[in-house]
This record gives C-alpha cells, sequence and structure tokens, in this order.
C-alpha cells in the first residue's frame, strides 16, 4: 500500500471524527472543516498523490467551484 494512500485514509478518518465532533459540540466551522478533510483524504487516497498535490487539487476545485456546497457532501 502506498503511503499517500494510508495517509488519505487516516485524513478521511480524522475528518469523519472533526464533523461528528462539532455536530456534537454544535460549531459548524468544526463540521465544515471535517468535510473539507474528509474530501481531501479522499483526494490522496484514490490517486495516491502527495499532500501538496492533493491540497493543490482541493484548492483549484472549491476556486472553480464557488458555489460548491462542501456541507451537504
Amino acid at each position: 500500500m502506498n503511503r499517500d494512500r494510508f495517509e488519505g485514509g487516516m485524513k478521511q478518518l480524522g475528518g469523519v471524527v472533526e464533523e461528528q465532533w462539532g455536530k456534537l459540540t454544535g460549531n459548524p466551522l468544526r463540521v465544515d472543516s471535517g468535510k473539507r478533510a474528509q474530501l481531501f483524504g479522499k483526494l490522496q487516497e484514490r490517486h495516491g498523490t502527495s499532500k501538496e498535490d492533493a491540497e493543490r487539487q482541493l484548492k483549484d476545485f472549491l476556486a472553480r467551484n464557488r458555489d460548491w456546497d462542501l456541507p451537504s457532501r
């Protein structure tokens, strides 16, 4: 297993935990941050890209799609 893919899976897990913590505490910013971490982890896991490349891809995607509703994903 590629190290980048493993790190992507761990990032997804951390994102799920962060999202749930945000829901539990009523903190919508924490929920959004968890969703972003999950999306970042999926990019890294599925494509086996480096952390920097996955972050760049996510940043470019969100810049192109400003109306993308990340919390509903």
